[in-house]
């Protein structure tokens, strides 16, 4: 895995620092998510797996540490602490807690990316030996979950940051109805009715990659009342 196809999470209360870390991210390559809270970044990990997580350990409620910890009894993902404490004491206690690195807050984005991307020469490359390619059937379409590729025959369909972050809630929850408003928090956007129309318009979009006819869509499906559903054969 190069690290430009490494999909990352993004855990800031700040929602500041959280947009510029997101878009700064995007412009390096990576797929981003972001979440404002541990509540939100627990309820986007019960759908989504991830190459990184970049945690902020001073957050309301719920710490970064804490999160670390429960994470880690599930998930070897890997976890990049950000906080303001640069204590020794702190920086074992997130290490312990089972964080990969530690950069204390402020830094130079630069430091960020390189610290990211040390992280991820770390891990291991997955052969097809170890795991199987996991794909969904969408008539002539096909999906890799593992990779988050979709392919139309042998032809490889590109698509967008947010298809492709639209693709991986889906392909986590095949056959289950997915509100508007869920996919606006599943994508790290602020929660507006003007958000939920522009999801709309992504979801006219992707159906075009995916449908033979996107006015009558077959896989794509909506839910009167309920939201999107991704309907595999």
């Amino acid at each position: 895995m190069s690290e430009t196809d490494a999909h990352l999470l993004i855990v800031d209360d700040d929602e500041r620092i959280r947009g510029l870390l997101q878009k700064f991210l995007i412009r390096q390559g990576f797929l981003v998510t972001a979440a404002r809270d541990a509540g939100h970044a627990r309820r986007i990990l019960l759908g989504l797996d991830f190459d990184l997580i970049v945690l902020d350990v001073m957050m309301p409620g719920e710490d970064g540490v804490s999160l670390t910890a429960a994470i880690r009894k599930t998930s070897n993902t890997p976890i990049l602490l950000l906080t303001a404490k640069s204590g020794t004491e702190d920086r074992i206690a997130g290490l312990e807690a089972g964080a990969d690195d530690y950069l204390a807050k402020p830094f130079e984005p630069k430091e960020l990316l390189l610290r990211i991307n040390a992280i991820l020469r770390r891990m291991p490359e997955v052969t097809t030996r170890e795991v199987a390619p996991k794909l969904l059937t969408l008539g002539p379409v096909r999906y890799d979950i593992e990779r988050g590729e979709m392919w139309r025959g042998e032809d490889l369909v590109r698509l967008t940051a947010t298809e492709s972050q639209l693709m991986r809630i889906f392909a986590a929850r095949p056959g289950e109805a997915v509100s508007r408003s869920s996919l606006v928090e599943d994508l790290g956007r602020d929660r507006s009715q003007s958000q939920e129309r522009a999801v709309d318009v992504q979801i006219t979009r992707l159906r075009r990659k995916i449908e033979s006819d996107p006015k009558q869509p077959r896989y794509l499906q909506t839910v009167r009342g309920s939201g999107y559903m991704l309907a595999p054969d």
